[in-house]
């Protein structure tokens, strides 16, 4: 019997891209969807659903910052046969006040099919192909974290756990944290990229550097100051304890940022 694809969301994006990857590399038939993609999918876009997911039999589900996961498209794709989702959500959404991500937990946690979902800390990429990206470049990133660490985890880390849930059993129903194997502030993480890239980067984890960049780059001061709120909650949650789970899943160690950091340098990711 011909294996049924696994449909993968944002497959152009970080993680999608890397899930692709290895399903592909295992020998899963695999849809990679997105906007551009071989499958065209967009939220957007409701006609784009059904042909993307009919006869697929996983998911891996994300939709980008902003975009809600909508409820229709979960009933959806499980009235055409899926009966496994991987959730991209992300780690402290309570504490973010994330109502997007929350609210698409508890649609998958609903759909009456074996879920699983990521929880990842921060990535790595975003300081080399994110939003930092350009901040570091410019030779100065301000987030009002201040020196509270983050566990950061590689892309690649959180789609080898994705693709264990995908197509291993042992993973229904369950909410994974996954981080990498030691939580540094992003004072240090930023201080790395420094050495390695060779260039003099600031990092200002203060309220008011933050609200001053982010004013002058046209945000409304109630739109910095409701991103300052967020940050404070993550803040006063504290340092974050490195998890364990790409080991337990992978039976591998994650990938450590200077390990992460030395790749990037080495491949460009700094320089103008």
């Amino acid at each position: 019997m011909t294996e049924k694809p696994m449909l993968v969301l944002g497959a152009t994006g970080s993680t999608g891209r890397r899930v692709t990857d290895l399903l592909r590399a295992r020998g899963h038939p695999v849809r990679a969807a997105s906007r551009t993609g071989e499958v065209r999918f967009d939220w957007a876009a409701p006609d784009t659903w059904e042909p993307a997911v009919a006869g697929a039999s996983g998911l891996y589900l994300m939709a980008p910052d902003g975009v809600p996961v909508d409820p229709e498209f979960v009933r959806c794709a499980v009235s055409h046969g899926v009966t496994r989702i991987v959730l991209l959500s992300s780690g402290g959404i309570e504490v973010m006040g994330d109502e997007r991500l929350m609210a698409a937990e508890r649609t998958v946690r609903a759909s009456d099919v074996d879920w699983t979902i990521l929880r990842p800390d921060w990535f790595d990429q975003n300081f080399d192909v994110g939003f930092l990206r350009e901040p570091i470049l410019a030779g100065q990133v301000a987030l009002p974290v201040g020196d509270a660490r983050q566990a950061f985890v590689d892309a690649g880390d959180i789609a080898a756990v994705a693709v264990a849930a995908l197509t291993e059993r042992g993973h229904a129903g369950q909410s994974y944290e996954i981080s990498g194997p030691r939580a540094l502030s992003f004072g240090e993480a930023v201080a790395l990229i420094s050495a390695e890239a060779g260039r003099p980067i600031r990092f200002l984890g203060d309220p008011e550097a933050y609200l001053a960049e982010r004013l002058a780059a046209g945000a409304s001061a109630d739109e910095a100051a409701q991103e300052v709120e967020a940050f404070a909650a993550l803040r006063a949650q504290g340092d974050r304890e490195p998890a364990d789970t790409v080991r337990r899943v992978t039976g591998r160690e994650a990938k450590d940022f200077a390990e992460y950091v030395a790749e990037a340098a080495e491949g460009g990711a700094w320089r103008n």
